[in-house]
């Protein structure tokens, strides 16, 4: 699809501000990523998503009224032109700091600096984006769009095979894809420890909250006070954690347990009676088709994880029996969380999912991926992701491939043997791994591993969030990838320039 053409409207100067180390550093920074996302034409492919989209949506339109669909007019593309540019600038700005939609929509607000490199700071008036418009930026574009703009991001930075000195962004030194470092780490989820009892708890409020949005509908059966029961439960939950202090506590626990049993039951059986009025008599009421097929699923989907939950809970507390990883409910709303047993310092066992990272010599995330089911070990990881890698760049596949211990096995070195890859994997033997030692390069290489340990706890921590607080498999997926977006973007705007283009840009400004 050609270039569609967009003039930036009249904006706002920014101010000028002296005496702040800090703020100087963020706005070079900000102002060199805008550099960097106008010189590799990331907005392109956003427009080019979002046009396609629109065209399709009108097409079947027109198809339902038996009209001729004869384009999009200048109008409609110039606007979707500046909605994506909008939607990929506040994406990627709001990963890089870090925060929620809410907060972040208030300092944008605030931020003249934010407001120009989201391309809202227009002279006359600026109108911010809402909490829950900046929501619908993020989920505009699918998972494989973003990575086809990282795709373009990568491709511009790094040299083209014999022109080492023709890469888009203008670097000192293009960025360099030969050395490969690989490692895994765990994605928590944001969820509270998954505790029976809390558990148990959590089946209660939700029952308990869809049965009072029904019953504000008009449609009631004979019960208490929804919030009786919602009460009732916490003060169990309180009770139950309490015994552990108290002499006899195990016993105490058992007869705790046995009273939310009962009172799940009558929980549970008030929710039936509920669901089903509103099933019956949804038009009598103002709800429309989609919130009442909402509040349903709600009930539906708590209801069918209720026995496993109290079974779960009693076999090990009154049975005092292990229930295996496979039958745990980590969380009532995200079925796609699992135990991840790490044996770190922090923690023997994690919530989420297994996240594989990839990066090169500078700090660029090169391959990753999130894993919604049980991720198999490290070691079956290593070549799909060279795979992936191949598929992304145009065949290209790094000369040297550098991971932890976790990787290493038989498949694995005669994989990057028959490759011509350089194996620099950690060996789990320690006899191996003396005799490795005395290569000089081996060692260079490892040492340099040691900083993917630091590059993951960047991006977990300062682009993600702590925890990531998208719910639902698919959404943590595409905050990842924003993530990385930004992560990459922010990494490219620290390298140097290269000196010419370095002095042209300090003389514009």
């Amino acid at each position: 699809m050609k270039n569609i053409q967009f003039q930036r409207e009249l904006s706002q100067e920014l101010p000028v501000v002296i005496g702040n180390k800090d703020y100087t550093i963020f706005r070079s920074t900000l102002e060199r990523m805008e550099e960097i996302i106008e010189l590799a034409r990331l907005d392109q492919v956003v427009c080019d998503h979002l046009v396609r989209i629109t065209e399709k949506k009108r097409k079947k339109i027109a198809r339902e009224r038996g009209e001729d669909f004869s384009g999009l007019c200048q109008k409609t593309l110039s606007r979707i032109y500046q909605i994506g540019q909008q939607a990929l600038r506040c994406t990627i700005i709001r990963h890089l700091t870090g925060e929620a939609f809410r907060p972040f929509s208030c300092r944008l607000a605030d931020s003249p600096l934010l407001q120009h490199f989201c391309l809202i700071d227009r002279i006359d008036a600026v109108k911010v984006p809402s909490k829950s418009t900046l929501e619908r930026y993020e989920k505009m574009l699918p998972e494989n769009v973003v990575r086809k703009i990282l795709d373009r991001l990568i491709g511009a930075a790094s040299a083209k095979p014999g022109e080492e000195e023709n890469q888009e962004l203008q670097l000192e030194n293009p960025i360099c894809l030969d050395d490969y470092y690989l490692d895994t780490t765990c994605l928590k989820a944001d969820i509270h420890h998954p505790v029976d009892w809390l558990l148990l708890q959590d089946i209660v409020r939700t029952l308990m909250k869809a049965v009072k949005l029904i019953r504000n509908e008009g449609l009631k059966n004979r019960m208490d006070d929804p919030q009786v029961f919602i009460t009732a439960m916490n003060r169990l939950s309180i009770r139950i954690t309490h015994t552990r202090r108290q002499k006899g506590g195990r016993k105490a626990r058992k007869q705790v347990l046995r009273l939310m049993k009962k009172l799940l039951q009558k929980v549970s059986r008030h929710a039936e009676k509920h669901r089903d009025l509103l099933q019956e008599h949804w038009k009598e009421t103002e709800l429309s088709e989609k919130e009442t097929q909402r509040i349903l699923e709600r009930i539906e989907v708590v209801l069918e994880q209720l026995p496993q939950a109290v079974k779960n809970a009693h076999d090990r507390i009154i049975g005092d029996r292990k229930v295996v990883n496979k039958d745990k409910i980590l969380s009532l709303y995200d079925p796609d969380l699992h135990v991840i047993v790490r044996g770190k310092a922090g923690g023997e066992s994690e919530f989420g999912n297994s996240l594989l990272l990839g990066e090169q010599e500078d700090g660029v995330i090169l391959d990753w991926k999130l894993y919604q089911a049980q991720a198999p070990g490290d070691a079956k990881l290593l070549t799909e992701s060279l795979e992936r890698m191949e598929k992304d760049y145009s065949g290209y596949r790094p000369k040297s491939v550098t991971t932890d211990r976790g990787f290493p096995s038989k498949n694995n070195h005669d994989y990057l043997k028959a490759a011509e890859i350089i194996d620099y994997m950690c060996p789990r033997s320690v006899k191996e791994l003396e005799e490795r030692l005395k290569e000089e390069d081996f060692c260079e290489h490892q040492k340099r591993r040691s900083q993917t340990e630091g590059r993951i706890g960047i991006l977990k921590n300062n682009f993600l969030g702590r925890p990531l607080r998208s719910k639902g498999f698919m959404h943590r997926e595409l905050s990842v990838a924003w993530g990385v977006l930004a992560h990459n973007l922010w990494v490219l705007a620290r390298l140097p320039k290269a000196a010419e283009r370095c002095n042209e840009y300090l003389e514009a400004a």
